[in-house]
């Protein structure tokens, strides 16, 4: 496949069951100004790390989904994610790190990149999150488990936001008014807004990785 799972499905290969502390998703990556509904694209062969403090949001949704993209060799591959979706989001205290190992000359490199580190929080809406791993505190308002993905915006009064893929219809999705998480790592593959505000934007390059110059 050409492009991420983003325009199409498959389902029929990936199912996957969450519980809500995984459920609770906060990857902040580069966003993509470009409305409600994400870009498609092939993701990269580079998972990257995001660390914050805290992050609220609203109109909370998830559902399964697989990214393809080409690792470093430029091998296919694929990789099961846990899509989120908020409305709306603010994080404190950002640090997103990702790593590029072996470059020529120069061995392992890694870029960091901080924001919403003083007054001013990080802002983003309609960002979808695409997570492989997540560690977090997390409580939910109004949380429904177990809802058809194909119905996540459906009934009245619940969240407005709509999955971003075409999922399976019927697979599993959950979704909350607002969901609060704290103390946050996680591991993504790919992130996408229509709108994302990065105050107190701080971007470096370090030789090495590891705890000393990764997010965590």
């Amino acid at each position: 496949m050409k492009s991420q799972v983003r325009g199409g499905t498959r389902w029929k290969r990936f199912a996957v069951v969450m519980v809500p502390s995984v459920a609770a998703t906060a990857a902040i990556g580069v966003g993509l100004a470009q409305g409600a509904l994400a870009a498609s694209f092939s993701i990269s062969g580079q998972e990257f790390k995001v660390k914050t403090d805290s992050l609220v949001g609203n109109d909370f949704v998830q559902y399964g989904s697989v990214n393809v993209g080409k690792d470093l060799e430029g091998k296919d591959f694929a990789a099961p994610v846990a899509v989120s979706g908020f409305s709306e989001a603010w994080i404190s205290n950002m640090c997103q790190s990702v790593v590029t190992p072996h470059v020529p000359f120069v061995g392992d490199v890694t870029l960091q990149l901080t924001a919403g580190t003083g007054k001013d929080k990080v802002y983003a809406k309609n960002i979808y999150l695409d997570v492989s791993s997540l560690k977090t505190d997390a409580e939910f308002t109004n949380i429904d488990i177990g809802v058809a993905a194909g119905n996540l915006a459906k009934a009245p009064g619940k969240p407005g936001i709509q999955p971003n893929t075409k999922a399976n219809p019927y697979g599993f999705g959950q979704r909350a008014e607002v969901a609060k998480l704290s103390n946050v790592e996680q591991k993504a593959w790919a992130t996408t807004a229509g709108t994302f505000k990065l105050p107190d934007l701080n971007l470096s390059l370090h030789r090495g990785k590891g705890d000393k110059v990764e997010c965590f």
